[in-house]
């Protein structure tokens, strides 16, 4: 599978929308776009390495495609594997709720902690 491939498998897994993981990462949503595209550019290393934290893969798996051992996730966080596996037992309109709350909780807890003196 192509970079292009195994974003988008990572983007959905995780339940993100393009304009979310380019707000949670830092890059432009035109270059989130490029990289999905058919005829897809690559990012660079540093870009690549903010994405698979973003979808808590790793930069390998959005690279080749290779998977873990059986057995073991991309996700490379074990409490987001955990969190992952309950919401995936979910009925698929819980899982909607689950990930849009936690979205909505992520951006609220940035602007918090933004203005938060440090």
């Amino acid at each position: 599978m192509s970079f292009r491939d195994n974003l988008r498998e990572a983007i959905d897994y995780c339940g993100l929308e393009q304009k979310e993981l380019s707000y949670l990462s830092k890059i432009p949503l035109r270059s989130i776009e490029s990289y999905l595209r058919k005829n897809s550019s690559i990012p660079s290393a540093d870009k690549a390495v903010k994405i698979a934290q973003i979808l808590g893969v790793t930069v390998e798996f959005l690279v080749t495609g290779k998977k873990p051992p059986a057995g073991t996730s991309a996700v490379t966080d074990p409490e987001i594997q955990k969190l992952i596996r309950n919401i995936k037992k979910l009925p698929k309109a819980s899982q909607r709720i689950v990930i849009k709350n936690a979205t909505n909780l992520v951006e609220i807890l940035k602007v918090v902690t933004d203005i938060a003196p440090q």
